[in-house]
């Protein structure tokens, strides 16, 4: 149970964080998400240098990783939530659609490491299409 909104630590090692709290983790991790694509974007247009886009990169493969554990059962509704049914009747589809968000993001962090502008921008595109795929499949419009 959650005493005034707050997670509360259980004797099993289980912590419970009320159902809107987790949504709006989620969208605020998926606008943090949008802004760092628009900066990539404006990025590659400008021809940047890609190496300081690295970081941008770790941080969208970790939260590709992180995307499944914001969706528990009991958060399908509230806060606005416009995600659909079928990411909990299609789990397996759900965590392989993140899996494929991390592993373009993954792709698109080693290329701007490496300095790579072309892998780097193939990458990205990679990444945007993981993005949307997902939210074709599992989130309303």
């Amino acid at each position: 149970m959650a005493v005034g909104g707050a997670p509360v630590a259980h004797a099993d090692g289980n912590v419970t964080v009320p159902a809107d709290s987790l949504i709006a983790a989620r969208q605020a991790g998926m606008d943090l998400q949008v802004a760092l694509a628009g900066a990539i974007k404006r990025g590659i247009e400008s021809k940047a240098e890609v190496k300081p886009f690295k970081d941008a990169g770790d941080g969208i493969a970790a939260w590709g990783k992180a995307i499944p554990g914001l969706f528990p059962a009991g958060t399908e509704k509230g806060h606005k939530t416009r995600a659909l049914p079928v990411i909990w009747s299609d789990r397996a589809g759900f965590e392989k659609a993140a899996a494929n968000l991390t592993e373009a993001a993954e792709t698109m962090a080693k290329a701007a490491e490496a300095g790579n502008s072309a892998e780097f921008a193939t990458a990205f595109q990679a990444t945007g299409q993981a993005c949307a795929a997902c939210h074709r499949t599992y989130r309303a419009r």
